[in-house]
């Protein structure tokens, strides 16, 4: 297939261009060629700025491609304008969201028809922690106009693995190869959902081979997995002394943490991130490698190349640990 991706070479885009040319397809990468512009060789590159640089897409003449993949969307003037430009150059747009799109994350085991988030303001074009999904919705609704019935948006939630240049999740299994006593969030019974962006790139360009159209809540994992699991996972992997210490979720609200310092954490009542219902993907062929496989992989990566920006400094950690302990 002759393949069209905006992006492609960050993280969960680079996954994907990898497994579309692993897989024998013709890719054409179209970016502003900032980020690890020497990736891919094999591939054909456009350099422009989606924002208000597009005619470089078509400045070769008129082109067509089976599938446009989008995968760094954000705000829907910038997101139509790619999918209005595109619709009748592409049989099929691919529009990576995210599962910050829903109202609200009180509410557990979501699936695809629940209830999406909403902007009063819908012209900001301000990205935040209030505007994000709203924003998103809005790039979906975009995708969705220019290609009624043509549109495949799948959305993830946290993506994990190999060049995670967000830290979130490395941060912890990271702290858990230093070894001794580690903090650990709320309870190890508590659930917790990621998908390694392999598989996710794996199911993308498997949906784009089947010309598949609609919506799917790409999450994971295939099964029930808690923090405890989940840390346990990463000693194991890692060999190490490591113990956890679960400190209760009033103990954390009473901290003043600075940003980053619980790099994927949600409290009780938000609990809806990590309980996503994910049938309607698994059903279409979503699959998902072992936890162990993806702790290995990250933290090799992370090891040599990997953005240490998260987590508690080891004295601000042992300072809540004595707090924990001495508590009346």
């Amino acid at each position: 297939m002759n393949l069209l991706i905006l992006g492609g070479t960050k993280f969960v885009g680079r996954h994907i261009t990898a497994h579309a040319l692993m897989r024998g397809h013709r890719v054409t990468l179209f970016n502003r060629g900032q980020t690890n512009a020497n990736l891919f060789p094999d591939a054909e590159k456009i350099s422009g700025d989606r924002d208000g640089g597009l005619d470089a897409l078509l400045s070769k003449g008129k082109r067509t491609w089976d599938a446009a993949l989008d995968v760094n969307g954000y705000v829907p003037r910038i997101a139509g304008a790619s999918a209005a430009l595109l619709k009748d150059a592409v049989e099929r747009y691919v529009f990576v969201s995210t599962l910050s799109v829903f109202a609200d994350f009180s509410k557990q085991g979501m699936n695809e028809d629940s209830p999406l988030a909403t902007l009063e303001d819908e012209t900001t074009e301000v990205i935040d922690g209030d505007t994000y999904g709203g924003l998103k919705v809005l790039c979906e609704r975009a995708v969705q106009n220019a290609f009624p019935e043509r549109a495949l948006i799948l959305r993830p939630g946290y993506v994990v693995g190999p060049y995670d240049h967000t830290d979130r999740m490395t941060a912890w299994w990271r702290r858990i190869t230093r070894g001794g006593e580690m903090l650990a969030p709320g309870s190890p019974e508590t659930p917790i959902q990621f998908i390694d962006g392999r598989d996710l790139a794996a199911f993308t360009i498997d949906m784009v081979e089947r010309h598949a159209v609609g919506i799917y809540n790409t999450h994971g994992l295939g099964s029930h997995l808690t923090w405890g699991e989940c840390f346990d996972r990463a000693q194991m992997v890692t060999g190490t002394d490591t113990t956890f210490t679960w400190v209760s979720e009033d103990f954390l609200r009473a901290q003043n943490f600075e940003g980053g310092e619980l790099p994927i954490f949600a409290f009780s009542e938000d609990l809806g991130i990590f309980t996503f219902n994910n049938h309607k993907a698994i059903s279409a062929g979503l699959h998902f490698r072992p936890i162990t496989e993806t702790i290995r992989d990250t933290l090799l990566w992370d090891a040599s190349e990997g953005v240490h920006k998260l987590g508690l400094k080891p004295e601000r950690e042992q300072e809540l640990l004595r707090a924990w302990h001495e508590r009346p």
